[in-house]
């Protein structure tokens, strides 16, 4: 009975992956945004590193655990952002691990910057769909009969504008229709033969309410072919610059809330917890997201203005 309620729970990833969205998510999105927008690179103006682990739908078997290590910095008088991004991401029988390389443009402007971005991107995508019990009938599925074990090289844009309290960008990754088994099924079969493309639209605000509390609404939509639109909106309200709280609704999915804390004008931690509203929240305890980054470069005694994303 256990055997198959795990091979219930790795068919129902699976197809997961298949129709919904292929690439990792994370509710810290505004502290990881080189992993959706290739013109976020050197926006922060100094070398940053940022380290995300997310264990999504905690107690379900076969449910995606993602690790990030990001890092990127500005060049030629900050003209130019350069980043790098390590990722491993593992989905019920499906692991994929690579590297991410972005580049941005940076145009200064009256008061903010414009960016255009590019990036490139090579994964290991293994699946082993050998080991999925088809049940005791017997019955040959050709989408479930041989392992896959191969690279992946895609290509993706983006366009990014920030000042001090404002930001918005618009990207698209996985340009390339990647196909990702050699099962020649249609395009829109469950299993998912390809990687479909994806568009993100990502904005926020940083409000003065007075001088202890900020305000920061901020909302991300996501869009890749085979899946409902997403949307998720989030407010964070800021104390003293220090500690931040506060929320998160991802449309059809979560809610979740935040906890951030500015430990030194280095050290940036974050905490995030979500708890399903679909019918998941009966198979798992909610997901967990951990985020730290560390600034590179600051002078001792030298007073920064705060960075809200």
């Amino acid at each position: 009975m256990k055997l198959k309620l795990i091979t219930i729970t790795i068919l129902l990833t699976s197809a997961l992956a298949g129709v919904a969205q292929q690439n990792p998510m994370y509710s810290q999105y505004m502290f990881n945004t080189m992993a959706i927008n290739p013109a976020y690179a050197g926006s922060r103006n100094v070398v940053s590193a940022t380290a995300l682990h997310r264990n999504q739908w905690s107690g379900m078997e076969g449910a995606p655990k993602t690790t990030t290590l990001t890092i990127d910095a500005p060049f030629r008088s900050k003209r130019v952002g350069v980043g790098l991004q390590l990722i491993n991401d593992q989905l019920g029988i499906s692991k994929t691990t690579g590297a991410v390389l972005s580049y941005a443009y940076r145009i200064r402007m009256d008061k903010g910057s414009l960016a255009f971005g590019v990036q490139g991107s090579g994964v290991q995508y293994r699946a082993d769909y050998t080991s999925v019990d088809l049940g005791s009938g017997g019955v040959y599925d050709p989408a479930f009969s041989e392992n896959v074990n191969k690279m992946l090289f895609n290509f993706g844009t983006g366009v990014y504008y920030n000042s001090d309290k404002f930001y918005v960008g618009l990207s698209a990754q996985d340009l390339l229709n990647t196909r990702i088994t050699e099962y020649e099924a249609p395009e829109d079969y469950a299993g998912g033969s390809f990687k479909n493309l994806h568009l993100f639209f990502a904005t926020g605000y940083v409000f003065t309410l007075d001088e202890t509390f900020k305000l920061k609404p901020s909302v991300l939509v996501k869009a890749v072919k085979g899946a409902p639109l997403e949307g998720d909106l989030n407010a964070m309200l800021w104390i003293n610059d220090v500690i931040a709280v506060g929320g998160q609704y991802r449309t059809n999915a979560d809610v979740a809330g935040i906890l951030e804390v500015q430990a030194s004008p280095q050290i940036r931690i974050g905490y995030s917890y979500d708890h399903s509203v679909t019918r998941l929240r009966n198979f798992n305890s909610g997901s967990h997201e951990i985020m730290l980054r560390y600034e590179f470069g600051f002078e001792r005694g030298k007073i920064l203005s705060p960075r809200y994303f």
